[in-house]
């Protein structure tokens, strides 16, 4: 296989990148947004640095680094990596990442950020559903960003036939370009946090590849990845899609849902932001290699589940959540009174946020503490 078989779906290579910096810089939207980013320079001198870059790490060190730098200095209170797991003497490798899934846009970013910090070799290519790319300047944005496209919006015949292809493309990103990639363990955000890592997703990985479904696992040298957020900005959008799902089965998000909710996890408060590496699924996938097939993936899937929920970094408000939600003070020993008061009047806030003519206060404040409580009750398991 060669880079061209992978035309649809793949990052821009290098030398297609002056010709998508002149197709961005051609579309009023796309300039009006990066004014508004830089607001002191003109456009022609932010197009014509874009041009200098020669790969996508550089466009990524020269725009996307320090202004996601910036906006985590304005609405986080700090961003941090624990990468042990992986001694620095391996960090030249090429990893699959496999996170569970908060944010659209920054789980992805801000893994770029901590891994260019951390001595790896390189950052890494996104997977980005095509339900995200709203506009045609976002997708070549996107690609342009190192990310290649998840193919959502095709008929069922037509997604077996790109499941195939992005497997066979991820494994050629691996194997011959020694590229690492970032990919959700799951298709969507877990509204409620309740982390699962869908058996589809390594199905599908090992679709591309050679030999048994665990030596094409272990070609992706996968290490399950914990994303944890003191407070999620997008807590209240969440809360209100449940409503709306509840009270009507036929609810479907909007494409302007989605920009909201795009906006709001950028733009929001996060608290504290914390990235947890747990130990490469080659160290003990072996031990599952005479299962069948069906119960290989369903153990494996649960193997990394423990990983991710061992993982979290749990915090205050995830333990008064728990509190809060059984009734009890089981976790009192973990907060101080005045956290406790503080979170209790921050989930007042958001359900005062929700905009539903029909707001159903005890239900959403309900969603709100199980999607903070999850994360403490699935890590409780998980350890025990």
């Amino acid at each position: 296989m060669n880079i061209h078989d992978f035309d649809a779906i793949r990052p821009i290579e290098p030398n297609e990148i002056g010709a998508a910096i002149d197709e961005l810089f051609a579309e009023p939207q796309f300039c009006a947004i990066v004014q508004s980013f830089f607001k002191d320079v003109p456009v022609e001198a932010i197009k014509a640095k874009a041009k200098m870059c020669r790969t996508g790490l550089e466009i990524q060190k020269t725009f996307f680094y320090p202004l996601i730098k910036q906006l985590m200095a304005k609405c986080a209170s700090g961003l941090t990596l624990d990468a042990e797991a992986i001694p620095v003497s391996q960090r030249d490798k090429s990893y699959t990442f496999v996170s569970n899934h908060r944010d659209i846009v920054l789980d992805s970013a801000l893994l770029d950020i901590l891994l260019i910090d951390h001595q790896f070799n390189d950052s890494i290519e996104i997977a980005i559903g095509d339900n995200l790319l709203i506009y045609p300047w976002i997708k070549t944005l996107v690609r342009l960003n190192k990310s290649f496209i998840v193919q959502r919006s095709v008929g069922m015949r037509e997604m077996l036939m790109s499941s195939k292809r992005m497997s066979e493309y991820m494994h050629f990103a691996i194997k011959e370009k020694h590229q690492g990639i970032w990919i959700a363990q799951r298709e969507g955000r877990a509204k409620d946090s309740n982390d699962r890592t869908q058996e589809s997703i390594l199905k599908m990985m090992t679709m591309g590849g050679e030999g048994t479904p665990l030596d094409r696992l272990k070609e992706l040298n996968i290490v399950p990845l914990s994303i944890s957020y003191e407070y999620d900005p997008c807590d209240f959008l969440k809360a209100k899609e449940f409503q709306q799902k509840r009270d009507d089965a036929a609810f479907k998000k909007s494409r302007q849902d989605d920009l909201v909710n795009m906006q709001t996890g950028i733009f929001g408060k996060k608290g504290h932001v914390h990235y947890r590496m747990a130990e490469p699924v080659n160290t003990w996938i072996d031990q599952y290699a005479e299962l069948p097939k069906n119960e290989f993936y369903k153990a494996v899937a649960a193997r990394i589940d423990v990983a991710i929920h061992q993982g979290y970094e749990i915090y205050a408000n995830n333990y008064v959540a728990l509190d809060l939600l059984n009734g009890n003070e089981a976790q009192a020993a973990h907060y101080t009174e005045e956290q406790k008061k503080a979170f209790e009047q921050y989930l007042q806030e958001r359900i005062d946020m929700i905009d539903l003519p029909n707001k159903d206060i005890d239900f959403l404040r309900e969603r709100l503490l199980t999607m903070y409580a999850n994360p403490l009750i699935n890590q409780l398991k998980a350890n025990a």
